[in-house]
């Protein structure tokens, strides 16, 4: 019993991954990413519509999550490359999924 209190009190694994990724543009980010590392210009390029805002506020929480990771390279100018770490990676099948339920269910559109 108090296992379930814990989990209800943290959320379900479910609804704390739905947390991680549920909004517009954080799948889209890892499925970039899981391509190679890229600079927030590539990413910004890859990502149409987003605003920099946008881009910089879901990098910092994946970063803060530990599914991206920053690396910054002291060059000038300065270059900044993100990558997925391996909890990153873990979350591509979710990614996957979700291309496979929109292909089947959601075929209007065509997208990477």
């Amino acid at each position: 019993m108090a296992e379930t209190q814990s989990v209800n009190q943290d959320g379900c694994p479910v609804a704390r991954t739905a947390d991680l990724i549920s909004n517009k543009w954080t799948p889209l980010i890892i499925r970039d990413l899981a391509k190679r590392e890229m600079r927030f210009s590539e990413l910004e390029r890859s990502l149409k519509g987003i605003s920099p805002k946008t881009l910089s506020e879901r990098l910092k929480r994946l970063e803060d999550s530990t599914v991206i990771e920053r690396t910054c390279y002291p060059e000038v100018p300065p270059r900044v490359e993100y990558q997925l770490t391996e909890k990153g990676h873990a979350l591509l099948p979710v990614i996957d999924s979700m291309r496979e339920f929109g292909k089947v269910w959601l075929a209007d559109e065509e997208c990477d």
